[in-house]
């Protein structure tokens, strides 16, 4: 049960001293008492005026001009021009049914929809964790170059394109009423996709200039989304540079007012990196992930999120309309917004957290030390001034000259309770916060500093699809082993008249038996794991082992039955090896630590005594 993996974290020495810094992105669960359950309970309270505190501070700096710095003028913005009509209103068209949007749905592969172009949904199946009834429909995604299933839940109406839609809308009435009293209208040239297969140009008339005009064909449907369009002057127009000086100031209309929806309301700056949530909210990435770090619901509308917290692009892609719409009107301010980003990731990348190389720990889970190495009282000191986080690594040998004296991934603690003795020594109570991986590391006083990059699990989406195909393989093979079965019996009921076979539940296809293997675990669904193992534990609480003994249950809580957080109750509790422990520090998916839970499970239960 100790196999040797290899380790997946590789961190190098810092070339350079820097003092260390606190994680200032850290959850804030404050003081809580041993109790798991009210350590947590504590901890979800301080979430909100946590995120309250740090959207205070960026408000704060956003005031003080941090988006361009002190003494640096504003960013000009270039009003598109007349002639990119056919482009902007293409911003604005649904993909699916070429009218502008109506209730629009951002998906979660990034792309947007009407609401009513939604294909037809279906039920989920094999899925049972988390098994949220919001969660229980989904559709295939509709545009080919994505193809994957979206859960309906995810598919919240974008507010920001709805409100930027009505801006368009209003002025192109306001451009139609001007239009009306110039008596002003333009010739468009529909270039339809066919007319390469023999399907002649449309040429329409329609009231007002080149965009009001192109939004109105839109409207009527009359201009596919994939089709172009150019424009001819009307006999009865005004002349060019008075038609040009009139378009222009629509635009510039448009552009002032669809800026004033393009603010995060996080940083209330110009959205950088788009990305909506599936409640239909509009962030900055950056601002999300430092968001998602104290709390894992939306900062507006508070419902809980099911995204990556770590945001990553290929699960988690921004928003495509929202960021060719930001390109069209203030593309020189996205310029200039991209290079702040990137200056204050470089300074973020510079912090540096303290290690105390000792033990394990485990996210969600109360650990207490008992510290007296004068080098781990001074950072346990320092950490008491700061924010009271540090980064907890467990000791390995080295194996050559070189080589770190640690694991590579650990677990960020803060401390919520703190003793100090008069000899100096203390006694502090922590509770884990989340997974980091050590990148780089040096020595600083006497201990252990390193730049730590965050480890989370895959998004729900991914847990949910894991599942299904684990589990969906899992039932096809039991029922062709169940037709096999069945052909042999009742080949022996025509040998013998008198024979009688009764199925057991347990080998009908879709009920995954008791495992008596390891490959037996990837069968059972999320919610058959975690009722395998808690049904271990209460059969093992029966038989008063002493690792289930009241002091330990004092600490940690009673047994949970959420499948995200009984893993690492059970490893904090079970007795086995920390090699083996240190296996669910790497995993990604709940699903993958409670098989993890089922296998040691399997081996206790089957070992000789």
């Amino acid at each position: 049960m100790s196999p040797n993996e290899p380790d997946l974290a590789a961190s190098s020495p810092l070339p350079d001293p820097q003092e260390p810094r606190g994680a200032a992105s850290q959850p804030s669960p404050g003081t809580a008492p041993p109790s798991l359950g009210e350590l947590q309970a504590e901890q979800q309270q301080q979430q909100s005026q946590t995120q309250a505190d740090l959207t205070s501070t960026w408000q704060h700096q956003d005031q003080q001009g941090s988006d361009r710095g002190p003494g640096q003028p504003p960013v000009e913005h270039r009003t598109p021009l007349p002639e990119q009509a056919r482009e902007i209103v293409r911003l604005f068209q649904c993909p699916c049914c070429s009218v502008p949007y109506k209730d629009a749905v951002t998906l979660p592969c990034g792309r947007s929809i009407c609401k009513t172009c939604l294909p037809e949904t279906h039920a989920r199946i094999s899925i049972t964790y988390p098994a949220l009834p919001n969660r229980s429909q989904a559709f295939r995604c509709p545009f080919d170059e994505c193809n994957k299933e979206h859960v309906l839940g995810d598919c919240g109406v974008d507010v920001i394109l709805g409100k930027m839609v009505q801006i368009m809308q209003d002025e192109i009435e306001r451009a139609k009423a001007d239009a009306l009293e110039l008596k002003l209208s333009t010739q468009i040239v529909i270039k339809d996709p066919l007319e390469a297969a023999g399907i002649a140009s449309l040429v329409r008339v329609v009231n007002g200039g080149r965009l009001a005009a192109t939004w109105t064909l839109a409207a009527e449907g009359g201009l596919l989304f994939e089709a172009e369009a150019t424009y001819r002057e009307s006999p009865s127009s005004p002349p060019r540079e008075d038609l040009t000086n009139l378009e222009t100031e629509s635009l510039s209309r448009v552009q002032e007012a669809l800026r004033g929806e393009m603010d995060c309301q996080i940083c209330y700056a110009l959205l950088y990196d788009p990305l909506t949530t599936g409640c239909g909210h509009t962030f900055c990435r950056p601002c999300l992930h430092r968001v998602l770090d104290h709390s894992r619901n939306c900062p507006v509308c508070r419902q809980e999120l099911s995204i990556n917290p770590l945001l990553r692009h290929g699960s988690c892609p921004p928003n495509k309309n929202i960021k060719r719409i930001m390109d069209m009107f203030w593309k020189d301010e996205l310029v200039a917004r991209g290079e702040t980003a990137a200056a204050e990731l470089a300074m973020r990348l510079q912090d540096l957290e303290p290690l105390f190389i000792c033990t394990l720990a485990f996210p969600m889970m109360p650990i207490i030390l008992h510290i007296f190495e004068p080098r781990y009282r001074l950072m346990i000191r320092r950490a008491l001034e700061g924010d009271r986080t540090f980064g907890m690594v467990l000791p390995r040998r080295r194996r050559q000259s070189g080589d770190r004296c640690f694991h590579g991934l650990g677990t960020l603690l803060r401390i919520v309770r703190s003793e100090v003795y008069p000899d100096g020594r203390s006694l502090i109570q922590a509770v884990g916060l989340s997974r980091f991986r050590v990148l780089q590391h040096r020595e600083f006083d006497g201990y252990t500093v390193g730049r730590l990059d965050r480890i989370d699990d895959v998004s729900l989406e991914e847990e949910e699809a894991m599942e299904a195909a684990e589990v969906g393989a899992g039932i096809q093979a039991a029922g062709d082993n169940h037709d096999e079965d069945r052909g042999i019996h009742t080949q022996d009921a025509d040998n013998d008249g008198d024979a009688a076979h009764v199925h057991d539940d347990s080998s009908r296809p879709g009920i995954p038996p008791r495992p008596m293997r390891v490959a037996d675990l990837d069968r059972m669904t999320t919610q058959s794991l975690i009722q395998y193992a808690t049904g271990f534990v209460a059969r093992m609480r029966a038989q008063s082992v002493p690792w289930l003994a009241d002091p330990m249950l004092r600490l940690y809580g009673e047994c949970p039955d959420d499948p995200a957080v009984f893993p690492w109750w059970f490893v904090s509790m079970l007795p086995v090896k920390d090699v083996e422990k240190y296996r669910l520090l790497r995993t990604l998916r709940v699903r993958d630590r409670l098989k993890i839970c089922g296998a040691w499970i399997i081996e206790m239960e089957t070992a000789p005594w």
